[in-house]
Order: structure tokens, then C-alpha cells, then sequence
């Protein structure tokens, strides 16, 4: 089932930082990637729990704060840009590391952490995505289909002639798409609307709700002072 993004502020009536948003973007960003392999998987893409789960992982995040770094530069300007990203760099390394951990283990003493991997890939990366462009549709033909290789090349041999097209026409677009939609809603400053009232219901007791597992995945529940919903 697709993943509806919310992402309205509770008191959304004034512009925020670039760190908070950042903060809420570094949400968002995580649930898309893992909304793109869930699809992945339920295609029938062969994408194990373990490494190459998280090698597709990281490779999707850095494609994806590629793009918002490209909205970002249409919305904000070059400080706050910079503020931006450095922070949802940041915030994002943090919340794979938390999973990769989790999942995985810490890496041995003298061996780099999964979050200075991540933030070494997203550097070696970061020129390469800098040939592209991108405009208001979002990024161009070569933009996406890099991504599409370097996916390529982390999938089992049965799923390397099919893997391109399928995020090219199918993950790639949604995934932009969400990020637009909520880029949009956590950059706004309209006046919230009103919540209908709710009839009273039961009290419950209180359960934590820092992480949950979901399908094999690792979830951080960050809200960010913002809702958001998954169908």
C-alpha cells in the first residue's frame, strides 16, 4: 500500500529554522526509503535483511537528500541552504546508524561507524549527483537512472536487467513525489485547520514509542512536532 506523508506542524503559523526543518525533513526522507524498499520487495526484488538491505538503504537516502538539496536551493538561500543540509545530513546518518546497530551490531573497535559510512558515501557522492539536473518536475533522465546503476550493482544477477527500469518508472517518481508534497507542507506557514472533534475513548496505557519493527524493518517514530500517517 502506498505511504501517505502528512506533514503539517501542529503551530505552523510562522516559518521555522533550516534545523527544524531539516529535523522534519530527516523523518520524512527515512519513511520514503523505506517505503521504496518495501515496494522494492513486494515487486519481487531481492533485497535481504542484513548488508545489501542496508546498502540499498543508504543508497536511496543520499539519492533522496540530493533532490531536496535541489528544492532547497529553489526555496531558500545559500546559508539557509547550507544550514539545511548539513543538518539533514546529519539527522538522517544519525537515524540509519540507530537501525544499522540495531539490525546489525556496531562495527568492530578501529572499524568506521555506519553513520561516518554513510556520511563517506553521501561526500564521494555528492559531486557525481552535481552533473544532473533538476528543475520543478524534478530530476532529469541522468539523475535517476545513476541512481538506477548504482542500484544495479548491489541486486542478485536475476534482478540487474529489470532493477533500472523499475526505479526509473515506478519507485523513483513516487518517492520524489512525496518529498515535494511534503517539502511543501513542513516550508508552509498557512494556518493549520481545525481537527474535527473526536468522540472520548478509552484510556490506554502508555507504550513506548521510540522504535518499532515493522515487515523486518527498523522504524524510528520521530515526529518532529508534525503529523504524520501511513496507509
Amino acid at each position: 500500500m502506498a505511504l501517505r506523508i502528512k506533514s503539517q506542524w501542529y503551530q505552523n503559523d510562522t516559518a521555522k529554522t533550516p534545523i527544524q526543518t531539516a529535523s522534519a525533513m530527516a523523518f520524512i526522507t527515512w519513511r520514503v526509503a523505506q517505503n521504496t524498499l518495501k515496494q522494492m520487495r513486494l515487486a519481487q526484488f531481492d533485497i535481504d535483511i542484513g548488508a545489501q538491505y542496508f546498502a540499498f538503504t543508504r543508497e536511496v537516502l543520499v539519492f533522496l537528500i540530493q533532490v531536496l538539496d535541489r528544492m532547497a536551493h529553489d526555496r531558500m538561500n545559500n546559508d539557509e541552504r547550507s544550514e539545511f543540509i548539513t543538518a539533514l545530513v546529519i539527522r538522517i546518518g544519525e537515524i540509519l546508524q540507530e537501525n544499522e546497530d540495531t539490525m546489525l551490531g556496531a562495527p568492530a573497535t578501529g572499524q568506521p561507524s555506519h553513520f561516518d559510512e554513510f556520511i563517506n558515501l553521501y561526500n564521494e557522492l555528492a559531486d557525481h549527483y552535481a552533473e544532473f539536473g533538476h528543475d520543478e518536475a524534478g530530476p532529469d533522465f541522468n539523475f535517476i537512472r545513476y541512481l538506477g546503476h548504482r542500484i544495479e550493482a548491489i541486486m542478485p544477477a536475476k534482478d540487474q536487467r529489470w532493477v533500472i527500469d523499475q526505479m526509473m518508472a515506478t519507485e523513483v517518481p513516487e518517492a520524489v513525489d512525496m518529498l515535494q508534497r511534503g517539502m511543501k507542507g513542513v516550508l508552509s506557514t498557512e494556518p493549520r485547520p481545525a481537527r474535527p472533534e473526536r468522540p472520548a475513548r478509552p484510556n490506554r496505557s502508555a507504550r513506548p514509542s521510540s522504535v518499532n519493527s515493522e515487515d523486518g524493518a527498523i522504524r524510528v517514530q520521530n515526529s518532529a512536532d508534525m503529523t504524520a500517517a501511513e496507509d
